[in-house]
C-alpha cells in the first residue's frame, strides 16, 4: 500500500476564535484519524525515531498498536518509557527529535519529488494518552517497599515527576518537595492552558501519586525543611529545581511600570489562574499594545497569552531573522494565524517613560525605542551574530513589555548547600555519565538546574537516567 505523503490533518480551533479564549488550540485525532496516521509508519527495524527520543520510547510498537486499534496496548507501551505521555505529545519538539529522523519523512513522493512529511508521532502519543485518560480509572497498586531506602526529590517539574515515578515502580519510598502551592513546575506555571491544559498535567501528577509517591507542597527546600534534615531523613536526593530566575537584558528603562519578565507574566496567568478572570481575581496587567522580546517558545507563549487577555496589538521583537527563530515552527505559525505581529532583525534600545503632567502616570511605560539589525559572523552558539544598523532607529507606542530572553538558576537551595559544586553559569555540576551524580555522594541533579533552560523531554530524559543511577547506588549500598 502506498504511503500518503502528508500527515493526516488534525482539527484545530479557528484562529479568529481561539485568539480570544484559553481553550486548547489542537483538538486531537479521532480514533479513525489516529489509525489512518498510524498506518503511515513503516515499523523500521533500525527505528531512528527511538534513537531520536530522549526517553527512548518504543515508537514503532506503540504506533503499530494504534494501527491495529489496540489503544490500551499502545498506552501500555508508552508507559514503559514515559510518565508523562499526554504532556510530551503536546509540548515536545518532535520535529527536531523523533519526527526529525523519521524514515517516512526522508522518503520522496514520486508524484512531486518532494520529501514526505514524517509520521505524526507526537500527535499519536497524545491520542493514546488522551484515550487512556477518558477510560474508567483503574488505580494501580503501589509497588511494595523494597527496603533499600527513601529518596527526596526537590522540585516537581517534568524531571522530578519522571525520576519519582520510575523509582516508585522499583519499590522506593519517594517524597517530592515543591515550593509552590501546586506541583508540576514549569508544566503548571510556564506553559499556557491553550497549549497544555492544566487538567492534563494534574491527571499525570495523580498517576504519579497513585504509584505511592508523596508530594508535599508549600515546602521550600533549605527553608521549610533544612538541608541537614533532608540528608538525615533520606538515603538519596534528586535536585531538579529548574531555572526559574528571570533574566533581563538591562535595557534602559527596565524598572518602569509595565516591564515584565516572561516568567512573572506567565506565572500570573497560568499558576494563579489569570486566564480564568473574573472567576479568579488575579492581578494581571491590562494592556493595549504589547511588545515581547525574544524568539523562543516562551516568547510565543507570552505573546499569544497577551492577545487572549485583550491586547489590541502584540508585537514580537527578535534580533535575528525568522530562519534563526528558536521557537517551534508550529507555535510560530499559530501565533501568526492569531494575529501576533513580528519585527525580525529588531532589538530594543530603550524603554520610554511617560513624560506628561499627570502624576498618576509617572513611571509608566509608553514606548520602546528600537534599532534594526543585520546578521554578521556566527557567535559562540554557531548562529550568526546580530549587529546594529546605523540610522535605523524607530519607536513603537507600547504600554507593556515582556522580556522572554531566558532564565537562570534559582539560588535559594544552592546558597544553603555550599558543598554542591556549580559551574560558572551558576548551574549544578552533574556527571551525565554517572546519571547526574553531583559533588556530594548520594545527591543527584538533572533538568534545567544542570543544563539551563531546555525542553520538557530533555528534563525527563535526565530524570529517567538519574532513576537508574539512584537505584544502582542504593542497591549497592544495601548490599554492603
Amino acid at each position: 500500500m502506498a504511503i500518503s505523503p502528508k500527515k493526516t490533518p488534525i482539527s484545530e480551533q479557528d484562529p479568529k476564535v481561539r485568539a480570544h479564549n484559553f481553550k486548547e488550540v489542537c483538538l486531537g485525532y479521532t480514533p479513525e484519524e489516529a489509525m489512518q496516521e498510524a498506518a503511515r509508519c513503516l515499523h523500521c527495524k533500525n527505528a531512528p525515531c527511538i534513537k531520536g527520543c530522549p526517553v527512548a520510547i518504543h515508537i514503532p510498537d506503540f504506533i503499530a498498536a494504534i494501527k491495529d486499534g489496540d489503544f490500551e496496548k499502545s498506552f501500555d507501551i508508552l508507559s514503559q518509557s514515559t510518565a508523562l505521555p499526554a504532556v510530551c505529545g503536546r509540548v515536545c519538539p518532535q520535529e527536531k527529535q523523533c519526527e526529525g529522523v523519521c524514515t517516512v519523512g526522508r522518503m520522496k513522493d514520486r508524484a512531486t519529488g518532494m520529501n514526505n512529511e514524517p509520521v505524526a508521532i507526537g500527535k499519536l502519543e497524545r491520542f493514546a494518552a488522551d484515550w487512556k485518560a477518558a477510560q474508567p480509572a483503574v488505580k494501580p497498586a503501589p509497588v511494595p517497599y523494597n527496603g533499600k531506602g527513601k529518596v527526596a526529590v526537590i522540585g516537581s517539574g517534568p524531571s522530578s515527576l519522571t525520576v519519582a515515578g520510575d523509582l516508585a515502580k522499583l519499590g522506593y519510598k519517594v517524597t517530592i518537595f515543591e515550593a509552590l502551592h501546586l506541583p508540576g513546575g514549569v508544566l503548571m506555571y510556564g506553559i499556557p492552558e491553550f497549549r497544555l491544559p492544566k487538567a492534563i498535567v494534574q491527571h499525570e501528577i495523580d498517576n504519579i501519586r497513585a504509584l505511592g509517591v508523596d508530594v508535599e507542597v508549600n515546602v521550600v527546600a533549605s527553608r521549610t525543611v533544612t538541608v541537614a534534615e533532608i540528608q538525615k531523613n533520606f538515603d538519596a536526593v534528586y535536585i531538579a529545581t529548574g531555572a526559574g530566575t528571570p533574566k533581563f537584558a538591562g535595557t534602559p528603562g527596565t524598572n518602569l511600570n509595565g516591564v515584565f519578565s516572561a516568567s512573572e507574566y506567565l506565572t500570573r496567568i497560568n499558576l494563579m489562574h489569570g486566564y480564568e478572570f473574573p472567576a479568579y481575581d488575579t492581578p494581571a496587567k491590562s494592556s493595549k499594545h504589547v511588545a515581547v522580546i525574544g524568539g523562543g517558545n516562551v516568547a510565543m507563549d507570552a505573546a499569544r497569552s497577551a492577545l487572549r487577555l485583550g491586547a489590541e496589538s502584540v508585537t514580537v521583537l527578535y534580533r535575528r531573522s525568522v530562519d534563526e527563530l528558536p521557537a517551534r515552527i508550529e507555535e510560530y505559525h499559530h501565533a501568526v494565524e492569531e494575529g501576533v505581529k513580528f519585527e525580525f532583525l529588531t532589538a530594543p534600545t530603550e524603554y520610554i517613560a511617560y513624560s506628561g503632567d499627570d502624576k498618576n502616570e509617572m513611571g509608566k511605560l509608553v514606548g520602546v525605542k528600537c534599532q534594526r539589525m543585520e546578521l554578521g559572523e556566527p557567535d559562540a552558539s554557531g548562529r550568526r551574530s546580530p549587529r546594529p544598523i546605523e540610522g535605523s532607529e524607530f519607536t513603537l507606542a507600547i504600554d507593556t513589555v515582556i522580556e522572554a530572553i531566558g532564565q537562570s538558576s534559582n539560588k535559594v537551595l544552592l546558597n544553603a548547600w555550599p558543598e554542591l559544586k556549580t559551574n560558572k553559569r551558576g548551574y549544578i555540576e552533574a556527571n551525565e555519565e554517572t546519571g547526574g551524580a553531583t559533588s556530594i555522594e548520594g545527591v543527584y541533579a538533572g533538568g534545567d538546574i544542570v543544563t539551563g533552560a531546555a525542553t520538557v523531554i530533555l528534563a525527563m530524559g535526565a530524570g529517567k537516567t538519574a532513576a537508574k543511577a539512584i537505584d544502582e547506588y542504593l542497591t549497592a549500598r544495601a548490599a554492603k
